[in-house]
């Protein structure tokens, strides 16, 4: 019996996001305002992995994330591969890893903070947890989980 594998065509510039937790794609694509009218965009989401039992891919073509989507893609995903394709060679390689702590990505959910009021203060959190990613804020110490962090996506 021959088996059968599905090959996805490879883009020439552009970015690969790996080892994506199954079942996440479509909110990592929603936090990065894809899709759009012009990037191509392929999608596996629940796929077979060795590491992980399932996961999610993402291949957006023609487009590096900026930093600032970096910092929100680490967060809604903390161990995924990050890949920077060009001429359909891979460039450069990154293994996200969450910090200990984080600033200005995410804002509290608590309405009565501090950070919502009109000082001029940033959104500061802990990492409480990576896995799964919960955050705790510096200032009034509310805790957020996945659902509330993907939530201001």
């Amino acid at each position: 019996m021959v088996k059968a594998e599905l090959k996805v065509k490879r883009i020439k510039n552009g970015t690969v996001i790996d080892h994506i937790k199954a079942n996440r794609a479509m909110n990592i694509l929603s936090m990065l305002n894809l899709p759009d009218d012009e990037t191509a965009i392929m999608v596996a989401i629940n796929v077979t992995s060795s590491d992980m039992g399932k996961k999610d891919i993402i291949k957006i073509e023609g487009r590096e994330l900026s930093q600032d989507e970096v910092d929100k893609l680490v967060i809604l995903a903390p161990k995924a591969t990050l890949n920077i394709i060009r001429d359909y060679e891979n460039i450069k390689k990154s293994h996200l890893e969450l910090n200990d702590e984080i600033t200005d990505v995410v804002k509290c959910s608590n309405p009565n903070c501090i950070t919502h009021s009109n000082e001029p203060i940033e959104d500061r959190f802990y990492v409480q947890s990576k896995e799964p990613v919960v955050l705790r804020c510096y200032y009034c110490e509310r805790t957020m989980d996945y659902d509330d962090i993907d939530s201001q996506f």
